[in-house]
């Protein structure tokens, strides 16, 4: 399975007068533009994701919901998904993925939580990527769970910014 995990774009800062409940903060203007092109050009590289995992919280579906339109994909088969959730455990991650049988999948969520996946899909312990906000790593599993399989590639938003044109 090939695994895209892309970080959400730029949301409203928690420390905004009027900032909403961690799970109610939405993107900023900003924040959807440059998510916008970002999606365009992971679209692109040529990926083609057969579903699209959301954590719940407002920020990352808007982030799947752009990724979508990005990728011509009905933002309604967009799956919420608690196991990406920010405190959620990677292993929840993966055991969700191993009952899809698809050849690729997408999934949108936060930091730390989407490096923490990273770390354990690759057997390390320690964190070995930092993904910015809408930036994607790309996972190349040969088993799903408990996941095996190497890191294919590194893509910073500003990156796929470039790629978007």
């Amino acid at each position: 399975m090939r695994l895209y995990l892309m970080r959400h774009g730029i949301a409203v800062d928690r420390a905004e007068p009027n900032c909403p409940a961690d799970p109610d903060r939405p993107l900023t203007k900003l924040g959807v533009e440059r998510t916008r092109e970002a999606a365009i050009g992971l679209a692109r590289l040529g990926a083609k994701p057969a579903v699209f995992l959301s954590s719940p919280y407002l920020r990352a579906l808007q982030t799947a919901e752009i990724a979508a339109e990005a990728f011509g994909f009905s933002a309604r088969k967009i799956r919420r998904s608690n196991a990406l959730l920010p405190q959620a455990e990677p292993r929840e991650l993966f055991r969700e993925l191993a009952d899809l049988t698809v050849a690729e999948v997408i999934c949108f969520g936060h930091a730390p939580h989407l490096n923490e996946a990273v770390a354990w899909a690759l057997g390390s312990k320690q964190l070995l990527t930092q993904l910015k906000k809408a930036g994607v790593a790309v996972l190349e599993l040969e088993r799903v769970a408990p996941p095996r399989g190497v890191l294919f590639a590194l893509f910073p938003a500003k990156v796929l910014r470039k790629l978007a044109g």
